[in-house]
Formats: C-alpha cells, structure tokens, sequence
C-alpha cells in the first residue's frame, strides 16, 4: 500500500492564496483529485492525506467535503485558529468525521515565529487539539526550525509533522562553507529527538530554487538523496512518511518524477519492511489512517 500524506486540493480564486504569485502560473487553477488520477494510479498511490492550502475558516470543511465525495482522500488536515474561543467545539463537529486527522497553519510565514509558537492561547488551542488525539503539521524554513524546538517539545501529548524535512534550503547547499546544510541538520536532529515527532519526505524539490523549464540538476538530486539520507539517520525508518506536495512540486516536477525520486531512495536504502513503514505503515500510525475502510 502506498499513501501519499501530502496533498493540496482547491477551486482557484486569488485573494485566498496570497502565497501564490504570478510567478506561479501553474498553480493559479483549480487544482482538485481527478486532475492528476493517472498519475497516481501509475505510481500506485492508493490513498492521500489533504493538507490545507488557505489559512481561512472553512478550509477544513471543503477539504472534509472533498473527502466525501473521494475516498481516496482517507485523511485531512485542516485550518483553524488556535487561539479561537469556539475551537473546542469545532473540534468535536470536526473529529465526528472519519477523515479528520489534525490541523496545520502556514507557520512559516508569521512575521514573528517565536512570539506565535509561545502565544497563551496557540498554547490553549495545541493542548485542546491534542486531548482530541489529532495530529499537527509543523509548517517552518530551515532558519526557523530552531524556533519551533521549545513547540515541539511542549506539545508531547500526541504526533507532531514536520512537514518537508523542515524545507531545507538546497539551493544554498552547495556553498564552499556549507552552513546550510549544517544549520539544517544540526536543528532537524534536534527536534527528531523528540519521539512523538515524524517528518514527511516531501516538499524538497521547490527549494532548489530550479523553475519547471529548468528542471533539477545531477546534483540538485544528489543533494536531495542527501537531506532524504539525514532525515532517516535523524528519525530513523519508523517515523519518516511519502509525500509529494502535489500540486506545488509541478513548479519544478510532474507528480510521476517526484515519486520516482522517493522510490528510488526507498529501494535502495531501505529494507522491505521498512519501505511498507515509509510508504504507509508510519502514516496510518501517526494520523490514523484507515484507508481499506474510505480506499
């Protein structure tokens, strides 16, 4: 079984993503399950985690809808504001749903990390959310992964994601003093020493900083096997996940290249029972997934 555990669907409409310039032509459409069903089926992808995209209200409803009428959608991970007064009760109308496994905010692009991380009521909102045993998503750069450690370490009480290997800046990798990657792993490891923390292999590919006509490098890859390799030194084979932030990695790859990057590194790094754990195992652990019962 294979699950992809990160994915972004939506209807395009511009003032809900702020995120995406103009520089980004591909993503300003809709962007919905069966605009990339063959490639999935060819890479036998049999379920998928929908993460939000939108940093709005009724976020974790249209993803909550999207799974309904897609079974292949067996897990979401939606928007609410931590800090809210209500957000007890909409955790429980949510967690009434099969396919509501956690939320994820756009951490990264807070102006102040720190202060957002170590606000009362974020504080408040991640102990109700997680008295609910629902999973959060650790949005954050690799400069800011440091910042986010004291989060983590507080918020003990169920699964925490970082999401995309803490987005290392691979197109700074290269430099002759390799303060980049160091930065990076040293932090990384730093917070996988936490053991209710997971990591997904996903996301990396747009931080070469390389454009679809560009392409990747013979090093842009070997720079991703590299950060793929520290990631399983760090949390080992058991808390590392697939996914491959369609549609966002089309600003570099098309879903069928980014996959292949994942499958090559698995086979040949990891033995058969650890790649079942990668490919599904780890994420029906960690959001609790049961996708025979939605796939």
């Amino acid at each position: 079984m294979k699950i992809d555990t990160h994915q972004h669907f939506w209807f395009y409409h511009a003032p809900d993503f702020p995120w995406i310039d103009d520089s980004m032509t591909v993503l300003q459409r809709d962007c919905m399950p069966g605009h990339h069903a063959a490639a999935m089926q060819a890479a036998g992808i049999d379920a998928v985690v929908a993460v939000q995209a939108r940093t709005l209200a009724a976020e974790t409803d249209f993803l909550l809808q999207l799974a309904d009428r897609h079974p292949e959608v067996a897990g979401v991970v939606g928007w609410a504001d931590l800090a809210a007064a209500d957000l007890d009760r909409r955790l429980d109308t949510w967690c009434a749903h099969p396919a509501f496994k956690g939320l994820r905010h756009i951490l990264q692009d807070e102006p102040d990390v720190p202060a957002w991380v170590d606000a009362p009521g974020i504080a408040h909102g991640m102990r109700v959310l997680q008295r609910h045993q629902r999973v959060y998503d650790v949005l954050v750069f690799d400069h800011q992964i440091a910042a986010v450690a004291g989060f983590c370490a507080r918020h003990d009480a169920h699964w925490l994601v970082i999401d995309h290997v803490g987005k290392p800046a691979l197109r700074d990798w290269d430099e002759v003093d390799g303060l980049a990657a160091r930065r990076w792993s040293r932090d990384l490891r730093a917070i996988a020493a936490l053991p209710h923390v997971m990591c997904k292999l996903s996301g990396v590919v747009t931080e070469t900083g390389r454009s679809a006509h560009q392409g990747l490098t013979s090093k842009d890859r070997q720079n991703i096997l590299a950060c793929f390799d520290e990631a399983l030194a760090a949390f080992g084979p058991q808390r590392l996940m697939y996914g491959s932030d369609w549609p966002v990695c089309q600003l570099v790859l098309p879903y069928d290249v980014v996959h292949g990057l994942a499958h090559h590194w698995a086979t040949s790094r990891l033995s058969p029972q650890e790649q079942d754990a990668f490919w599904s195992g780890n994420a029906i652990r960690c959001y609790g997934l049961d996708p025979r019962v939605r796939g």
